[in-house]
């Protein structure tokens, strides 16, 4: 089912990805950038010719650019969204961005007479707020952003996905909408250039982690995570129309399991990955210290299992497994010079 498709943010980790196998399958690409002078960069990275791979300047709080960037575009693949570097002051700084820049994509691509929509949301949309006992999560779950300690990122996650499936009902019930809701994304890296979750990799790496606290997430990989925003894009109507898709890879995974996978597969590169477990204790003691460290009280000793059943069954989508993952992710870093061993 090649056409021509936008796909917002492509600079972004997933985004870039994404466009790399869409251009292998002989899509035609429309990516938004929100300044030009990145193109040739990018270009590099991504592949693709003038003719297949095309770049517009849009953002997401602003019109302009959307209507050239959705112009003879079959599907839009909406993945552009803020990410914090640290917990911003005022929560809107993530909430406001990320819920009108996918309700202006939504409008322009309607207006364009664009049925295809594929969201990227996040299983921060999904796993959290919910009462201390429950540890395994589906498509069926929503978090509560209302509850205690939830984070402003997730909390900007799960308000666009709301918005967003809000404004569909009401304005384009007709459109093949859905939403791809990934995990902690690890993977190659090109360059410098990639998703939070990869720190962890390169911290573990570098040794500036010097203890594993009892903390975990579920791992995808980035090349499927990829190939499910393909599937997404390419399936039948009937197939995806307002569907939810979690992008898990496995188990859930601890810093510990982490470490562990480092030091069996790449003896001498893992020499720095610490090896003692860091009491709960001395967490709550570097919280008061280090204010990023305070998102980890939350989550100490919480399992947040995710289940992909509903992806592979579907779309027959099938993930690698996590350990394959973690040791792509270290291998890359280590020759692309990012982390140094």
């Amino acid at each position: 089912m090649a056409g021509t498709v936008l796909v917002s943010g492509g600079s972004g980790y997933i985004a870039g990805e994404t466009i790399r196998q869409l251009l292998a399958r002989g899509w035609t690409v429309h990516t938004t950038v929100r300044n030009l002078s990145r193109e040739a960069e990018l270009r590099g990275q991504l592949g693709g010719s003038p003719e297949t791979l095309r770049f517009y300047a849009a953002d997401l709080m602003k019109d302009a650019g959307w209507a050239e960037a959705m112009d003879g575009c079959d599907a839009v693949c909406h993945m552009a969204s803020p990410f914090p570097t640290s917990v911003p002051k005022d929560e809107n700084e993530l909430i406001v961005p990320a819920r009108e820049g996918a309700l202006r994509a939504l409008r322009f691509a309607h207006a364009a007479g664009i049925k295809r929509f594929v969201m990227t949301s996040s299983a921060a949309a999904i796993a959290y707020g919910h009462p201390p006992g429950k540890s395994q999560y589906d498509e069926s779950d929503w978090t509560n952003v209302d509850a205690p300690g939830v984070q402003p990122y997730i909390k900007s996650k799960t308000i666009a996905e709301r918005a967003a499936r809000d404004w569909v009902a009401a304005n384009a019930p007709e459109m093949d909408y859905c939403a791809v809701c990934p995990v902690a994304v690890i993977g190659p890296v090109e360059g410098s250039d990639f998703a939070a979750s990869i720190d962890l990799v390169l911290r573990l790496l570098n040794g500036s982690v010097p203890a594993l606290p009892d903390v975990g997430f579920s791992i995808v990989d980035l090349r499927d995570i990829a190939d499910l925003h393909v599937r997404a894009l390419e399936a039948d109507a009937a197939t995806i129309h307002g569907e939810r898709f979690i992008g898990s890879s496995g188990p859930f995974q601890r810093f510990a399991d982490v470490a562990r996978v480092l030091r069996d597969n790449l003896g001498p590169q893992a020499r720095k990955v610490p090896t003692r477990k860091m009491p709960n204790w001395a967490v709550h003691l570097l919280a008061m210290v280090m204010p990023p460290a305070r998102q980890l009280l939350g989550e100490l000793g919480r399992v947040r299992a995710t289940s992909s059943a509903h992806a592979q069954e579907v779309l027959g989508w099938s993930p690698r497994p996590p350990e394959q993952s973690i040791v792509d992710c270290a291998r890359s870093l280590i020759e692309k010079g990012v982390v140094k061993v």
